[in-house]
């Protein structure tokens, strides 16, 4: 299964566009800061939420989507203070059992495991920050235990690739 992710793209819907049309997944994660509205043609194969720039009320502040066998939580990360720590977002992964979260705000990509929850921030395909490319991410779920995490330019080309294995559930 392959999960595609974008984040803060800032008004942006071409780049959106491109980035859906690029990269075959099966689902498809918009992590906040698009600024447009939640009825936008170009989200609407995206599970979305809403940034700390989005206007839109109708975007939830976060969301939970199973696939597969794998609990996602996507949230923005502005209301978890995810620029000074991924304690608080750590602990509603927790909450939730989720096996993935997928967060945005920071504008910088990277990917970490947390007691055995992968944590990805795509980057910013409009305005990274730290001398950052412009970047979003792929994620493959390989086998119940690897996950396999490509952070890629707005040419399509891969800059990044982490793979994570993952404790067995217990």
């Amino acid at each position: 299964m392959r999960l595609l992710v974008v984040s803060d793209t800032h008004g942006d819907a071409a780049i959106i566009a491109h980035v859906a049309n690029e990269q075959e997944a099966d689902v498809r994660f918009h992590c906040g800061d698009s600024e447009l509205a939640f009825d936008h043609e170009v989200l609407a194969t995206f599970e979305r939420v809403r940034g700390n720039c989005d206007r839109d009320k109708r975007f939830p502040e976060e969301v939970i989507v199973d696939c597969g066998d794998k609990r996602v939580l996507m949230v923005h990360g502005h209301l978890h203070n995810v620029k000074q720590s991924l304690m608080a977002l750590s602990y509603r992964a927790q909450e939730v059992g989720a096996h993935i979260v997928l967060f945005g705000h920071s504008h910088l990509y990277g990917a970490e495991l947390i007691d055995n929850i992968l944590f990805v921030n795509p980057g910013s395909l409009t305005a990274p920050r730290g001398g950052n490319p412009k970047t979003y991410a792929t994620i493959d779920i390989a086998s119940p235990t690897d996950y396999k995490v490509h952070f890629i330019n707005e040419q399509s080309d891969i800059i990044s690739s982490h793979l994570f294995s993952m404790k067995q559930d217990v």
